[in-house]
């Protein structure tokens, strides 16, 4: 793969959750499709290592996984897998419990594959597990952004809270964006977002949410689930599709706002954690 060294560094989103059923995966496979469709090259990484769920939702199939980079059996150009709209899925293994948890021999093997293919890409996308691992923590770490992924449910803040904190105090990370998922309308993304920020000002005073948008709940996105397509492939129309396509315009309106530090091509190398 080449590296045009005029081109800027792919932008890094690391999108998480802190809790599993949010549809982080739904949204991290749907802001991909739609940024394809707008030309740019984009990766999206099952970064929840052990358990693979991208190629799933997305109906591809694969021989190979990540696990297989690290063994040194395949790189990641064999890997790969050709998503929709043009999309490469680097796949999660399925059950090898020895990647849930990444040694430092393998942090630093995945830094260097990252940073050779980096520049193939204008965007990348790291679907993080859900909880507070040091593997969810490390690839948020990596990232230029952190958007995690909330619901009105209350258990869905506590645990965007907790994941906050821990980012905050251990890994000194200060700012986040929130995206609501799953609303009846924009008011009540909103509530939540408020919550949140009152709480943070309350107990984590330094550190910085960003209301980034909102999805609304719609009856197309499980239709689309079970059929493992992107529910902006086949309801473009739909207000949820709408509602990415917003996102996905903010996304690309702040593409330029990365670090240009020619002695750090890839994020990684201000951040690796071994």
């Amino acid at each position: 793969m080449q590296n045009d060294s005029n081109k800027l560094p792919p932008k890094v989103l690391a999108i998480s959750s802190g809790k599993g059923g949010v549809g982080k995966t739904n949204v991290v496979a749907n802001v991909a499709c739609a940024l394809s469709r707008k030309g740019k090259k984009v990766l999206i990484f099952d970064a929840d290592m052990g358990l693979n769920n991208i190629d799933i939702l997305l109906g591809l199939a694969s021989p190979y996984h990540i696990g297989h980079v690290f063994s040194g059996e395949k790189t990641i150009e064999d890997v790969l897998v050709d998503g929709p709209r043009g999309i490469k899925v680097l796949p999660a293994s399925n059950g090898w419990q020895d990647l849930t948890r990444l040694d430092s021999d393998k942090k630093l093997l995945l830094m260097e594959e990252m940073d050779r293919i980096s520049g193939d890409f204008d965007f990348l996308l790291f679907d993080t597990g859900a909880g507070i691992s040091s593997n969810v923590t490390y690839f948020c770490s990596a990232a230029h952004d952190i958007v995690l992924i909330a619901t009105t449910e209350p258990t869905s803040h506590t645990d965007v809270y907790a994941l906050m904190k821990v980012l905050f105090q251990n890994h000194q990370q200060k700012r986040f964006r929130l995206i609501v998922n799953a609303v009846k309308n924009e008011r009540e993304a909103l509530e939540v977002y408020k919550r949140l920020s009152a709480v943070l000002d309350r107990f984590l005073g330094g550190v910085v949410l960003e209301y980034m948008g909102f999805i609304v709940h719609d009856p197309n996105v499980s239709k689309a689930v079970r059929q493992q397509k992107p529910f902006v492939e086949l309801y473009p129309h739909s207000k949820v599709s709408q509602c990415i396509e917003m996102l996905t315009q903010r996304i690309l309106k702040e593409r330029n706002k990365i670090p240009t530090d020619s002695d750090q091509p890839f994020v990684w190398r201000s951040v690796l954690q071994i």
